[in-house]
């Protein structure tokens, strides 16, 4: 059973995993501490970018001669792989490292077995200590690992009584600035950030991340199934990150850079775009993590598609009465198809409310 001191590095190793979200696909966010024979932290180190070197590797570089004897306390298996990096598992025995503590398997086919590699090694090798904690901070990777597509965070802000705009539509600002500049938080953290055609005609977002410094600005994406949502001068096709428009297979795209239009099948009853096409596309350029912005209509059909796995809403204490709600029609017509949610986490953001909740599987019977 791990020691207090040794919950409190795991720890440590997953604020340090945490520094690597929005800049480390198609791989994991991961950290790691090193302590030295004597129980001394000697390296600590963090995945920073894709293509650069682990996070074992920067806290071994640290650690360098103190390592030997060590422990090294990491938040996912180490690789067993060589890609555009060694595998670490290699790395931490050359190193002469004694023991391995990790949080999380590693479920890529590609990478696994690390941990065998440790123990056919002479390495003590052990697994699972505050794995639920490390598997939060890397669920986007972690699901795209499993599932074979991003993760998707859909974010909505509304009143309290779930309305995004006016009966006239107007909608600048519901939320308060504390809440809107939040929202660049979740920006980038995000490989894509996924909005729709009425978002696009009706707000001419920019879509970039602002007020985050040293961020890797998001792939931005308009779902525009007609290709006549983003005209030439569009905010999103500026300079500021890269744009995908995806459009449906035959539409008039000749207006829109060639370079930024992604076309897609339609959906199967001819309404928008297939959206699991739409995440099979991205997925295969290496996005790992998308935030869902909007507006009603996308965002049912992400629900509709099962494709929706944290949910975040901003309410702000405002009473409208009458205009657009948040999601509109999802597939769900009767109170037995409700898709449930569970509460993770509530804050208060300058006056809003922060909630963010996660889908459970509908009970049987219900």
């Amino acid at each position: 059973m791990a020691t207090a001191a040794e919950t409190a590095v795991m720890r440590r190793a997953i604020t340090l995993a945490a520094r690597g979200l929005g800049a480390t696909s198609p791989n994991p966010v991961v950290g790691c501490v090193i302590l030295d024979a004597s129980g001394e932290v000697a390296g600590e180190g963090f995945h920073q970018r894709a293509g650069g070197p682990h996070a074992e590797i920067h806290a071994l570089r640290e650690a360098g001669e103190r390592a030997r004897g060590g422990t090294a306390f990491v938040t996912l298996e180490p690789c067993n792989h060589t890609g555009r990096t060694g595998p670490c598992a290699q790395a931490l025995t050359e190193a002469g490292v004694r023991r391995v503590v990790y949080a999380v398997s590693d479920p890529n086919p590609q990478a696994t077995g690390g941990a065998d590699t440790l123990r056919a090694a002479g390495v003590q090798v052990e697994q699972g200590l505050l794995a639920d904690e490390a598997e939060a901070g890397n669920t986007a990777w972690l699901t795209s690992v499993r599932l074979g597509r991003p993760y998707v965070l859909w974010k909505y802000a509304a009143t309290l009584d779930g309305r995004i705009a006016a009966a006239d539509a107007t909608s600048r600002w519901i939320t308060s600035p504390e809440a809107r500049a939040d929202v660049h938080r979740l920006r980038a953290e995000a490989d894509a950030v996924v909005v729709g055609s009425g978002t696009a005609r009706a707000d001419d977002p920019q879509l970039g991340v602002r007020g985050v410094e040293g961020v890797t600005q998001p792939l931005r994406v308009v779902v525009d199934t007609d290709a006549t949502a983003v005209r030439p001068g569009a905010r999103v096709l500026d300079g500021t990150a890269p744009t995908l428009v995806a459009v449906a297979d035959g539409a008039e795209a000749g207006h829109l850079p060639a370079e930024s239009v992604l076309r897609l099948p339609r959906a199967a009853d001819g309404q928008g775009l297939d959206i699991g096409a739409l995440l099979a596309a991205l997925h295969g350029r290496g996005i790992r993590s998308v935030l869902l912005e909007g507006g009603p209509v996308l965002a049912g059909a992400f629900v509709a598609a099962g494709a929706v796995d944290t949910v975040v809403g901003y309410l702000a204490p405002v009473l409208l009465g009458a205009g657009p709600p948040a999601l509109a029609d999802a597939g769900i017509s009767t109170i037995s198809q409700a898709l449930r949610l569970d509460v993770t986490e509530t804050v208060r953001i300058g006056p809003d409310l922060r909630i963010t909740a996660v889908p459970v599987p509908a009970r049987k019977g219900n």
